[in-house]
């Protein structure tokens, strides 16, 4: 961002990168993902930067922490948003008859500092209702 997105956009149209608080104000639904490879794979790591505009373990300023998101946003968004866009209507929420691809994580993440939602790891991991992944 600092090397190369920001000086080729320029201060003005670089703040407008990334205004998910903004569109989450507006009643926009966010979708998130990592399908690209300038960004981690790691949904949780998204989270992270969702939440606190900084990658985990990085003490650096945030990123227009004016556009940061709650916890719950942030999840939501990496799972009914994605599934919504997907136009997956069986999935991205916990209930009976929803496509079972979840994952347990090895802590809460809403039961700790802020800063610390990229630690978090995969315990298990279920699809299609079956344990593929257990740590």
């Amino acid at each position: 961002m600092d090397e190369l997105t920001i000086p080729f956009l320029g201060a003005e149209r670089a703040a407008w990168q990334y205004p998910f608080g903004a569109l989450l104000r507006s009643g926009a639904m966010l979708a998130a993902g990592s399908d690209w490879p300038v960004s981690s794979p790691d949904p949780l790591q998204g989270i992270h930067v969702a939440v606190n505009r900084v990658p985990y373990g990085e003490d650096v300023p945030p990123f227009f922490p004016d556009q940061r998101i709650d916890l719950a946003a942030a999840i939501t968004a990496y799972t009914a948003g994605s599934a919504y866009v997907s136009h997956f209507d069986d999935a991205g929420t916990i209930r009976p008859g929803a496509r079972a691809d979840l994952v347990v994580l090895d802590r809460d993440p809403f039961d700790g500092p802020e800063r610390e939602i990229g630690a978090a790891g995969a315990a298990m991991t279920f699809t299609g209702g079956r344990c593929v992944h257990e740590r």
